[in-house]
């Protein structure tokens, strides 16, 4: 593996996150640099709403990144982007190639095995993004590595990643047509973050990877290896802040609610009834609004398993949570109380090394995810060095430009030496005519 130097950005509905990192040539990523801007009012649910405002805030955390000593000089044209929305989903299919006779898989018959299940017939407002293989079957064999066995049959079940057409639409318009910057490659952040935090023995057992969004909520359920469920659910944490807003008792503003919620919120409810008061809101009041939402979103959460024909005991490896929404007091409490499952938070892999400590790991699953799945499916160099000005080396004139000579200059003597010769002339009686210089 080359070495090289990797950016990717991530767009949600609370923040942009851009991120810079170096591969280095055993596979390890260091993360060099990120840096973000929250409070978005430009994307709803994931969906980039207001074009000129998100080019404007990506375009400033760019410049910032580009003046940070371990970016600088080089510039940034080219970035991985993060694919999530409220209408990421998907579909399971299954796609047949008949062969005309035994003979070896390879790897020109999976790609046309996985090309047919792209150009599946779907629901026409759906654009699928990625086709995801289950488990295939040559002949009567099922297997997970096709590749090498003999059959004059082979099918295969994939799970087609499907969303809207505008989420990568309005991506390509701000980053490429706007901002002037090449997209390398559109990763799934759901899949980049299941590869990248979940160990291959939590998959095999079978997991549930939770990523708590501030509007959305992506729900990824694997067994066996592979992932057998994906949907993303339109509730987040920005729900239990507009509850808190909302409430006719309560009269805060968003940032007042957000503050309140993080320093003194609780998602499972209290044994002992508070009587505390914070500038007229009573603390009772903010954890009743706080749990009753936190038992919605987790009750959400665990329905999908039934809906991914599971039981909570098919999923001894536990469920996995990432993103800013699993921050809030109690919520892993609240889980593994109601699922009955070991809950823990997503922490990197070893081969991960994060050198930026500006901003929290739990802030940055999600687009170091993205910048590794993106860097090991791809070897693009996303940053280049701006050409330097060629200058002589030896200090000789540059013979192509016309030469042009200086007259010697003649320092001529001041008006007062020019009076004092004149004076002194006068009484030494050697008179000379210095008009001509007075003139």
């Amino acid at each position: 593996m080359s070495e090289r130097y990797v950016a990717a950005v991530e767009i949600s509905s609370s923040k942009i996150v851009v991120a810079v990192g170096k591969v280095r040539e055993d596979g390890q990523l260091d993360v060099l640099a990120s840096e973000q801007e929250k409070g978005l009012e430009g994307v709803k649910y994931g969906v980039i709403q207001n074009l000129e405002e998100t080019s404007m805030r990506m375009r400033r955390i760019v410049e910032r990144l580009e003046r940070r000593p371990v970016v600088a000089p080089r510039e940034i044209t080219g970035v991985y982007v993060g694919l999530s929305a409220r209408s990421l989903r998907s579909i399971c299919t299954e796609v047949t190639v008949n062969l005309p006779d035994d003979v070896e898989i390879d790897d020109d018959i999976m790609d046309r095995l996985r090309r047919q299940a792209l150009t599946t017939a779907i629901d026409s407002s759906l654009e699928v993004i990625d086709a995801v293989p289950r488990i295939y079957r040559v002949g009567k064999i099922v297997t997970d590595s096709p590749k090498g066995m003999v059959g004059n049959r082979i099918s295969g079940k994939f799970d087609l990643i499907v969303c809207r057409p505008e989420v990568k639409r309005n991506l390509i318009k701000v980053i490429q047509d706007k901002l002037g910057i090449e997209i390398k490659g559109l990763v799934v952040t759901a899949l980049s973050t299941a590869q990248l935090i979940l160990s291959n023995d939590e998959k095999r057992l079978g997991c549930m990877l939770v990523d708590m969004g501030a509007e959305t909520t992506t729900v990824s359920i694997y067994k066996e290896g592979h992932l057998s469920y994906f949907a993303t659910l339109p509730l987040g944490g920005r729900n239990i802040t507009r509850d808190l807003t909302n409430g006719k008792d309560l009269k805060l503003l968003e940032e007042k609610a957000e503050e309140i919620k993080i320093t003194t919120g609780n998602a499972m409810p209290r044994e002992n009834v508070s009587t505390l008061n914070y500038n007229g809101v009573r603390d009772c009041d903010v954890s009743n609004y706080i749990v009753a939402r936190s038992e919605e979103i987790v009750a959400n959460i665990l329905e999908q398993i039934s809906y991914a024909e599971f039981k909570e005991n098919d999923l001894p490896g536990g469920i996995i949570c990432i993103g800013g929404g699993s921050k809030l007091n109690g919520i892993i409490d609240l889980l593994a109380q109601e699922s009955g499952l070991p809950v823990k938070r997503g922490q990197f892999p070893p081969y991960i090394r994060v050198e930026d400590t500006k901003s929290s790991s739990l802030e940055m699953v999600e687009v170091v995810s993205v910048l590794y799945s993106g860097a090991m499916n791809n070897d693009a160099e996303c940053l280049t060095v701006p050409s330097s000005e060629e200058l002589p080396i030896t200090g000789e004139a540059n013979h192509d430009e016309p030469v042009v000579e200086e007259r010697p200059r003649v320092s001529k003597p001041s008006i007062f030496a020019i009076w004092g010769n004149k004076i002194a002339g006068m009484f030494g009686g050697d008179v000379e005519d210095d008009s001509a210089e007075l003139e």
